[in-house]
Parts: C-alpha cells; structure tokens; sequence
C-alpha cells in the first residue's frame, strides 16, 4: 500500500514558503496544547532557508519546541557544510530563538560517526515518540535524508523493522559521512512534509511514484504515516 499523498502547488517559492511555514506552526501550537511541549525534525540544503525565515517568526511558544536534524554531515557545527549552521542561522532566531536545539554531529566523536550512534541515538530517543513534525527534502538523485543511491548502510536505513534510531551512510554522492535517522523514526511522526522546488524534483518525484528505484521511493510507498508534498518551481 502506497502512503496517502497530500499534494500542495504553489505559484512561486516565497508563497510555498509561507504557507509551509504557517502550517508547521499550526501544528506545533497544536502539540503544545495538546501535550505541553513540540518537537521538530528538519532537513538541510538551500531549499529550506526561506521557509526557515517566515517560520521563527511565527508567534507561538517557541520555548516549548525541540528541534532536532533529520540528517547531519559529519563536520565541525562552524563548518558551512553542517545542518546545524544552517539552523543557527536561519531558524533559531526571532522568535524561535528559545527554542531548544538537539544536534546530530558529536564533537566527542568527531574522527567516527559509527563510535557516535549510541548516544546520539540516546538523544533522539529522549525527544519521544512519535516526533511531532518531520520535514524532509529530496536531492537530484533521488536521496531523502542520506538515504543515497549506494550508501554503505542503505538496506539497514530502509529497514521498517530496524529499531535503530539513527545510522551511518557513507555513499559516493555524500562527500563527508553523514549520520541520519532511520527510516522507522522518520516514518514515526504525526505530521510528515516533503519540501521540494523545482520542475526536476516534481518529475523525479513522479518518476519514483512511477516506479523508479530511488531511495524516495521508500517514502512514497510506506504506509504508516500520510505525506504532504508542498512543491513550486
């Protein structure tokens, strides 16, 4: 069974990113209410960053929001490759700058991802489950998280039995060795989004529906948790 797939087209970039912005919002407000607390998993790359800039503006309790990485690089956090720059710069400000940030990267372990997985597995795990709000993004091969075409855990990533929380990829399209969350844990969300721009992305994307074997597909044809595709050219 293929996941129920809820489709957003937007005009342009800034409109998706607004209306992007506004619905996690919505939905960690809601979690607040509901539960007294949020949490928060996203990707990096450049097609986040203008959502990054409507969302910490978004006036809710922002003290009460956890926010983790989808996947990491595994760099020093000053490096211009590490997602949790990105977020220091573009999303832990404003208003969201009292939020609580949980990185992925272990300067503990900074020479060996693999000797980092337990405790940074402990930290995802701490967050609780299921996470609130999941964002992913898709990369021109087809990759969600560093789920990549060829990585070195690849299976054990995709395994919706595994009961890791996060592993290790090492693939040719990867450049440094990330760390990512598994396919379970990203799975395990009340809120599941795509972000994607591009008329290259909307036909891989459909390429994967199709059939294509790329790692989105994986995504595309679980059946635990719906998917909202938010897309613009």
């Amino acid at each position: 069974m293929n996941a129920k797939i809820n489709r957003h087209e937007f005009a342009d970039k800034l409109t998706l990113a607004d209306q992007l912005a506004r619905d996690i919002a919505s939905k960690l407000d809601a979690a607040i209410k509901a539960r007294g607390k949020a949490t928060l998993a996203v990707s990096g790359g450049g097609t986040p960053k203008q959502m990054f800039a409507v969302l910490c503006e978004q006036e809710i309790d922002w003290s009460k929001v956890t926010i983790t990485l989808v996947d990491e690089r595994w760099v020093d956090t000053d490096s211009d490759r590490s997602n949790a720059k990105l977020v220091a710069d573009h999303l832990l400000h404003h208003e969201a700058h009292t939020a609580t940030f949980v990185p992925l990267f272990d300067s503990a372990h900074k020479d060996d991802v693999d000797a980092a997985l337990g405790d940074v597995g402990k930290r995802i795990d701490a967050l609780g489950q299921p996470l609130d709000v999941v964002i992913l993004g898709m990369g021109p091969d087809g990759h969600t998280a560093s789920f990549f075409p060829g990585g070195d855990n690849l299976d054990k990533a995709l395994d919706l039995d595994g009961k890791q929380a996060v592993i290790s990829m090492r693939a040719g399209g990867a450049g440094e060795p990330r760390i990512t969350l598994t396919l379970p844990r990203v799975l395990d969300a009340r809120t599941l989004y795509l972000h994607i721009e591009g008329n290259d992305k909307k036909e891989l994307l459909a390429k994967a529906e199709a059939g294509e074997d790329v790692p989105i597909r994986a995504v595309l044809t679980q059946d635990r948790v719906p998917l909202d595709v938010f897309w613009a050219p």
